[in-house]
C-alpha cells in the first residue's frame, strides 16, 4: 500500500486527507515514481479551494512538483529506466494526475532528469518557480544584460527565482515586499534594492533607483500598483502579469501605454510547458543554471507528508521566504 493526499471537498487546509492505496501501475507512456519530496505552490491552495483555472473533480488529488526515483515504466514509454532521479514538471491534467503521494504515476513528458548539483529537495521546488521565471523575465519580458526589471511579491519561490534568473542574464533586479521586514534577506537573495510599497513610494523610488525608469516589470500582484509600475517604465518597455495576489480590480493606464509606446503582458508557465521548442530552452538556461551554481531554490521549511495540513496552513501564512516543501 502507498499513502496518498486526496480532498473530497472544497475548503481550508482541514479538507486533505491522507489516505491508502495500492501502488499504481503505470499505462501506455506513463512512469512509476517513488516520491520523495514534494514541492508546494500557491496554486494548490487555489486549486484545493475553487479558485485555480482547473476544477478539482472530488475526490481530488493535487500537487504540481516533485522529486523522485523511477521504479518502472508502462508500454512505450522508454525516456527513463528503473533507478532514474527525475523532477516532476507542472501543466498536467491535474483532474488525472498530482504529486501528493509516495508513489505517483505521470505521462512521462512530464518528467525531466533532475539537474546535477540539487538535492531532491531542492530538485521539487525547481520547475514551476524557475519554469515561470525564465517565460515571463527572458521569453514575454525580453530582459537583457544591464537592463532595469522590478519584481513584485520578490520573497515567494517564484519572485526569488527571478531575481537569479535576471542575475544570470547579467540584468538588474529591484525588489518589492510589503514590508521592509525582508529588505536585508532580499539584497542577500541578489536583488540590487528593494522597496517596501506599504512604506515607500514605488513609483519614485524605481525612477530614483534606476536612473529614469525600469526596461521590464515582472508582477505578481496586478492591481492599482500597475499604474505606478507603468509610469516608472522606460519606453518600449514590457509589463509582465504573471499573477493576480491584489483583490482590487487592474487598471489600463492607457494614455501612458501610449504615450511610452508599452506592452502589457499575461503570462502562465504553461506557454513554456505545451511549446516544446520554448520548453527546451528553458530546460538548457535551467540545468545550466542549476550547475553552475547561479540558479539555487530558497527552501524556506520542510514538512513532512504526515503534516500536510500544518504545511498548507504555513503556506497559507505568507510568512515564508522562498519554498516550502514535504519530504516523503
Amino acid at each position: 500500500m502507498s499513502r496518498i493526499v486526496r480532498f473530497h471537498q472544497l475548503g481550508g487546509p482541514e479538507v486533505l486527507k491522507i489516505e491508502e492505496r495500492p501502488v499504481p501501475e503505470p499505462g501506455p507512456r506513463e512512469v512509476l515514481v517513488k516520491v520523495s519530496a514534494i514541492g508546494l505552490n500557491r496554486a494548490d491552495v487555489m486549486f484545493r479551494t475553487g479558485q485555480y483555472l482547473a476544477q478539482a473533480i472530488l475526490p481530488s488529488q493535487l500537487g504540481f512538483e516533485a522529486t523522485g526515483t523511477v521504479v518502472c515504466s508502462g508500454q512505450n514509454a522508454t525516456r527513463f529506466t528503473a533507478g532514474d532521479v527525475v523532477n516532476v514538471l507542472p501543466g498536467f491534467d491535474l483532474g488525472r494526475y498530482g504529486t501528493y503521494a509516495e508513489h505517483i504515476v505521470m505521462p512521462e513528458e512530464f518528467l525531466l532528469p533532475q539537474p546535477a548539483g540539487l538535492s531532491n529537495v531542492e530538485g521539487s521546488a525547481l520547475w514551476m518557480a524557475y519554469l515561470t521565471a525564465f517565460g515571463g523575465l527572458i521569453e514575454a519580458g525580453r530582459l537583457l544584460a544591464d537592463q532595469w526589471v522590478v519584481v513584485s511579491a520578490a520573497s515567494s519561490s517564484v519572485g526569488l527565482a527571478a531575481i537569479q534568473v535576471a542575475r544570470q542574464v547579467g540584468a538588474r533586479p529591484i525588489a518589492t515586499t510589503s514590508s521592509s521586514d525582508k529588505r536585508e534577506a532580499l539584497l542577500e537573495a541578489g536583488a540590487v534594492d528593494v522597496i517596501a510599497t506599504r512604506e515607500e513610494s514605488l513609483k519614485e523610488r524605481l525612477l530614483d533607483i534606476s536612473g529614469g525608469g525600469v526596461q521590464c516589470a515582472f508582477d505578481a500582484v496586478g492591481g492599482p500598483a500597475v499604474t505606478d509600475l507603468a509610469d516608472a517604465m522606460r519606453p518600449g518597455g514590457t509589463l509582465v502579469i504573471h499573477g493576480a495576489l491584489s483583490p482590487e480590480g487592474t487598471p489600463f493606464p492607457l494614455k501612458v501605454a501610449l504615450k511610452k509606446s508599452l506592452t502589457f503582458r499575461g503570462f502562465v508557465y504553461t506557454e513554456v510547458t505545451q511549446n516544446p521548442i520554448t520548453l527546451a530552452r528553458a530546460q538548457d538556461f535551467i540545468s545550466a543554471g542549476a550547475r553552475a551554481g547561479f540558479l539555487r531554490p530558497q527552501i524556506d521549511k520542510v514538512f513532512p507528508l504526515s503534516d500536510v495540513v500544518g504545511a498548507h496552513r504555513y503556506l497559507e501564512s505568507n510568512r515564508q521566504f522562498g519554498k516550502i516543501v514535504m519530504s516523503v
